[in-house]
């Protein structure tokens, strides 16, 4: 196969603009797929490693909660405790290997963009994943202790003739549970990234994001309450500041066209 010459004309100002066969795309998609998959497989590796501990992080707020009440997570198969550890190589390894996803992504979509569009994604490629551990953090320190605290409320001491009420949660549902609420939080403060990507792409303005904003609050509760555990204080705590969110992408989304005209 000879070599494809580069591209005149409006292409020329892209660095070391090639024009490319799809069969050479494919390779190269599947190269950067494969060393994705590698960094996925070496994280998993080493956080199953550390399963124990990540376990015992997670774990934390639960135990907080219980104000130093004797309490414990139980398992009622024989291979939950085993798969449990599997799931939480592959969260923390997905955590681990993420900034080498993420680059290897950047390889595959660099070469076909122009400078000034490389020079636009730059506070992007920063503000997401920035933005991704703030919502995790949120989770964990103050969405956590509340919500725990609001679940364990309705334990009941044993009463005459009757049975107390009492948490003996499964380990693979909290597990399940807790990871799901961290990325979903860190997803959700993806919105002002997505809306002023939007917006530097013309697809949307900041006068329709500031006419769509009384459907965007109620859109923002509506995808709090299917995101976090059914009780009033997470929605709350996920929808404030995604409603926050939406405003700062309003404004940055202002700043964008500004340097788009």
């Amino acid at each position: 196969m000879t070599k494809p010459e580069a591209v005149e004309g409006p292409n020329k100002d892209r660095e070391d603009f090639v024009a490319l066969p799809l069969l050479t795309h494919l390779v190269e998609f599947r190269r950067r797929f494969i060393y994705a998959l590698c960094a996925v497989g070496g994280g998993f590796c080493v956080c199953y490693f550390f399963a124990p501990e990540i376990y015992a992080f997670l774990v934390r707020p639960l135990a907080a909660a219980t104000e130093g009440e004797p309490r414990r997570l139980i398992y009622t198969g024989l291979s939950e405790a085993f798969i449990t550890y599997i799931k939480l190589g592959l969260w923390g390894g997905g955590i681990v290997a993420f900034p080498v996803i993420a680059a290897q992504i950047w390889f595959y979509i660099a070469p076909g963009l122009y400078r000034a569009e490389k020079r636009a994604l730059l506070p992007f490629l920063i503000a997401a994943p920035v933005l991704f551990v703030a919502g995790a953090a949120m989770a964990y320190y103050i969405v956590f202790p509340m919500a725990w605290k609001f679940f364990l409320s309705f334990e009941m001491p044993g009463v005459a003739g009757g049975l107390p009420i009492q948490l003996e949660a499964r380990v693979s549902e909290y597990l399940s549970l807790s990871m799901s609420i961290i990325f979903a939080f860190g997803l959700a403060f993806q919105l002002p990234v997505v809306l002023v990507l939007l917006v530097r792409a013309r697809i949307l303005s900041a006068a329709q994001l500031s006419q769509f904003r009384r459907y965007a609050i109620v859109l923002i509760f509506v995808i709090a309450a299917v995101l976090t555990p059914p009780d009033v204080i997470s929605q709350i705590s996920l929808a404030l500041p995604l409603m926050a969110l939406y405003e700062a992408a309003l404004w940055a989304a202002r700043f964008v066209e500004k340097g788009n005209r």
